[in-house]
């Protein structure tokens, strides 16, 4: 148990909104309610899109949960379609060393499993095709191999054929993947192969059997005068279709209520049987010829209906008005601010949003002074903030917590489901969502939209903060003069100009000081470029520390500086020529160079007249400098021992 004292149970599922997994969920909520246990559901949405890189943004969120810190696991991995990803879930489980309960799978014999008969039922509809409906050749729409429901199902099949002498010839195979998609691509095969079309058509999903149907209907074929059609799974969509769908209802919310009690037995100490197995119940509906003897009430079906479309707009609307609000956003205050006064529209007794330390961060120094975007991909950082924590309308943060702590304040009681979502752009990790005790990740079919939506938002003002770092970047290196580290000719004029006529508004007074290097040919002839460089930079690092705070220096162009402030008096421009020639005299003095540095300087102060133009002034101080470099009676520079 947990430090609150109730048992914690984390649950690993993808696709929250299809109707298998989210029976099952109800049930697993269900048994938290009763038995008063915390339930965190890792969800994801990968394998939807048919993208590589987002697939890996969504799989990541099961690399979040340490297993360790939990008394118990049920998974639903029989819903993820990625076999690498499943079994790093299973070897994360085995290495915790805790309970676990996986459902129709038989693949980990270590973990109990409770399943439902697939074979039987499967067996039992393809039977009934084949002695009541008298069907001599048949499709199969399989689901993917590497799932051990979709075997069962198949092998159910098969046998049923076998039993009844249906010989190879008289059957076809079409590999699927349980997706609406596999169903169409069935179909719309038979119809390209130029082959009289088979008696029947099963499905092993009612997914790719109603696809299949609506396929049929739209090349004129009639289910099921002309086709028979059937599936698996007897789902809403299944039952309201028209004609409706000959299929196998099976118990999912009791597997879920099942797997769960099962588990808190184990925990309890109990000797448990490693295998539960459930019925399923066929139901020989219209698509194959057969009256439902339970026909549905009218008035359920259309209250049902109703409350479909209502909560699908209603949704849509949030979905829609939280997009365009989130499309002017420009920073993460403003994101935050904008999903908190949507989320009470969501239901939800409590929502957070968690981010990386590091998501805001793209751009590090690569080799030879290059760019390179690094970003998380695979787990989070050791430590995340949470910027939104939405609960009954209150709104707090939490800058700091651990990651292995999942959340940013841990239920204190028990009885609560929360499930955790990737939040991602492509293969980048941001972070992750937090919905506690709220049915809208099972319920609402745009839960997916929603969250993407909101993951592009982070990610565009993402992009949005780097570009205005690029900007400023870009800026700095317009005003900033590369060798010498203090401002160029541009950084110069655009500031002295503001200096320049802040004097002009208030009659003050301008001081402005021309510098030229002494002797820069000789050492760049005597001993390189390199060396004329280096002492370029130690006369900058001179002049910028002989400016106070009000005096601006800059490097004017080759050999030439210019220091400029207002509101100086002609004590200010004595002192400052003063502190130059100590500061150049300390330079030499450590720089220890076969050379000394030297420059000539011409300093001036004047009242600003409105009359006066800011480049004839620097002109002025320019002569005055050139005047004393003409005094000057050497022009070598070498260092005298």
């Amino acid at each position: 148990m947990n430090q609150s004292g109730f048992y914690a149970i984390a649950v690993v599922v993808a696709g929250t909104d299809e109707e298998y997994q989210s029976s099952v969920l109800r049930g697993i909520t269900k048994a938290a309610k009763e038995h008063q246990f915390n339930v965190s559901v890792f969800a994801s949405f990968g394998g939807v899109l048919s993208n590589s890189q987002y697939d890996t943004g969504e799989y990541n969120i099961y690399r979040l949960p340490d297993f360790s810190r939990f008394d118990g696991a049920v998974l639903l991995t029989n819903t993820i379609g990625d076999r690498d990803v499943r079994q790093q879930i299973h070897d994360a489980v085995r290495a915790s060393g805790i309970p676990a309960v996986t459902l129709d799978n038989n693949d980990c014999p270590e973990f109990f499993n409770v399943c439902i008969d697939n074979y039987a039922s499967m067996k039992a509809v393809t039977a009934h095709i084949l002695d009541v409906h008298h069907a001599k050749t048949l499709c199969f729409i399989s689901g993917p191999e590497d799932n051990p429901e979709a075997r069962e199902r198949k092998r159910a099949f098969l046998d049923a054929v076998q039993a009844h002498g249906i010989a190879p010839e008289q059957y076809s195979i079409y590999q699927g993947d349980f997706r609406p998609l596999s169903g169409m691509r069935a179909a719309e095969a038979l119809l390209r192969s130029g082959r009289a079309l088979p008696d029947a058509i099963i499905a092993a999903n009612d997914a790719m059997a109603l696809e299949a149907a609506s396929v049929l209907e739209e090349h004129d074929i009639r289910v099921p005068e002309d086709v028979i059609v059937t599936g698996f799974d007897y789902t809403y969509y299944a039952q309201h279709h028209c004609p409706s769908l000959t299929s196998v209802a099976r118990p999912l919310c009791d597997a879920g209520y099942s797997a769960c009690t099962l588990l808190l037995r184990v925990l309890a100490g109990e000797k448990c049987e490693k295998m539960m197995t459930l019925g399923a119940k066929p139901v020989f509906a219209e698509s194959c010829g057969c009256v439902d003897t339970e026909s549905l009430d009218i008035r359920r079906y259309r209250k049902a209906t109703y409350g479909l479309i209502k909560n699908t707009r209603t949704d849509v609307s949030l979905l829609n008005r939280m997009t365009s609000a989130l499309a002017v956003s420009e920073s993460p205050e403003e994101n935050i601010r904008i999903i908190s006064g949507y989320l009470q529209e969501i239901a939800c007794e409590q929502c957070c949003i968690c981010l990386c330390d590091n998501w805001e961060s793209a751009f590090l120094d690569g080799h030879a002074g290059e760019s390179v975007e690094q970003y998380q991909i695979v787990g989070y950082s050791e430590e995340m903030s949470a910027p939104l924590i939405w609960s009954d309308g209150r709104i707090a943060e939490r800058n700091r917590f651990k990651t292995a702590e999942l959340f940013p304040f841990p239920p204190e009681t028990g009885g609560h489901v929360s499930y955790f979502f990737p939040l991602h752009f492509r293969e980048r990790c941001l972070g992750y969502y937090i919905f506690t005790n709220t049915e809208f990740p099972v319920r609402s079919i745009l839960c997916h939209s929603l969250m993407m939506n909101i993951s592009n938002s982070f990610e565009n003002v993402r992009k949005l903060l780097h570009m205005n770092h690029a900007i400023r970047e870009l800026d700095r290196l317009y005003v900033i003069d590369p060798l010498c580290g203090i401002f160029n000719r541009n950084g110069f004029i655009r500031l002295a100009d503001q200096i320049f006529r802040h004097s002009c508004e208030t009659h003050g007074s301008l001081m402005i000081s021309f510098i030229d290097m002494d002797g820069l040919k000789y050492v760049n002839d005597n001993f390189g470029h390199d060396e004329g460089d280096f002492a370029l930079r130690q006369l900058a690092a001179v002049i910028r520390d002989s400016c106070t705070e009000q005096q601006i220096c800059a490097r004017f162009g080759g050999d030439e500086f210019i220091m400029i402030a207002d509101g100086m008096t002609e004590e200010d421009a004595k002192s400052f020529e003063q502190r130059f020639r100590l500061k150049l005299a300390e330079a030499n003095k450590i720089i220890s160079k076969p050379y000394e540095l030297c420059a000539s300087i011409g300093t001036f102060v004047t009242a600003v007249e409105p009359e006066m133009k800011l480049f004839s002034l620097i002109a002025q101080a320019d002569q005055i400098m050139y005047e004393q470099k003409k005094r000057k009676t050497t022009s070598r520079y070498l260092r005298r021992n």
